[in-house]
């Protein structure tokens, strides 16, 4: 269960439920690592846009009924992942992490501390792990009632901004656009990681560390693993500012040994 950087959904094509799930994408590459890629024993309900609880898309509710749908859950589930959050509305503020990603083209007013107070992003400061566990605790419990065998992992977000600064830059085209006003989103993204570790340890679960295992490879590092606005495979195989293949291939990996699969 997840959103788009789960799915790592490109612009083009989708699996006939409006949701795009290539290839590509880190969960069918570990289905393939494992011989369960195109079986009925692997299951993905990841959507782009989904959220945790946000608004009237593929939140983690719909998410699960799919997959018990699907027949996803029982005794000999192994394992359950779900990668959320990104997407979701924080504290008072309406704004997104996307589509208000524009903010970091915004050269006027930036994406500062500043943006969540104008309603321009999520508020950072109510991303807490209490907060993110009281908010996915119902799915967590059906989970466990459901599939008691099944390890629940919590799935981190990989590096796509470098933290602990105030400027972010992304690759357009051969250009790079930089940000110098970055520093709210760079925020939440730094506050949703820290939620999610928490929120782990408070549900008893697991958390799977994908920013460690993207380390160094986030937008407009010298080996990025993080897609640019306009890559010519973006339409097919990715989406802006969203996992690459090899990107996802290291997380798949990292998490099949995690899962020791």
């Amino acid at each position: 269960m997840g959103d788009s950087f789960t799915a790592t959904a490109p612009i083009l094509g989708d699996r006939g439920d409006g949701c795009v799930r290539p290839p590509t994408s880190w969960p069918a590459q570990l289905a393939d690592q494992i011989g369960l890629g195109g079986t009925d024993r692997f299951v993905d309900v990841s959507c782009n846009g989904g959220t945790i609880d946000t608004g009237e898309g593929f939140t983690l509710v719909q998410q699960a009924r799919k997959a018990a749908a699907a027949g996803a859950f029982g005794p000999a589930t192994r394992a359950v992942t779900i990668q959320a959050g990104w997407n979701d509305t924080w504290g008072s503020s309406p704004g997104r992490a996307f589509p208000s990603v524009d903010c970091l083209l915004d050269v006027i007013r930036g994406c500062g501390l500043d943006a969540a107070d104008q309603g321009r992003l999520p508020d950072y400061r109510a991303v807490s792990g209490e907060a993110y566990a009281d908010r996915v605790r119902t799915v967590v419990d059906y989970v466990r009632y459901y599939a008691p065998n099944a390890k629940i992992v919590l799935v981190g977000y990989p590096e796509v901004f470098v933290g602990d600064q105030a400027t972010a830059c992304i690759q357009v085209g051969a250009a790079i656009a930089v940000q110098p006003n970055a520093a709210g989103y760079i925020a939440y993204l730094t506050a949703l990681d820290a939620a999610q570790r928490d929120a782990a340890r408070i549900l008893g679960v697991d958390f799977f560390d994908a920013l460690a295992a993207t380390k160094g490879h986030g937008s407009c590092t010298g080996d990025p693993w993080i897609g640019g606005i306009t890559g010519v495979d973006s339409l097919y195989v990715g989406a802006p500012i969203h996992p690459t293949p090899l990107g996802n291939s290291v997380v798949a990996s990292a998490l099949r040994d995690r899962l020791a699969f």
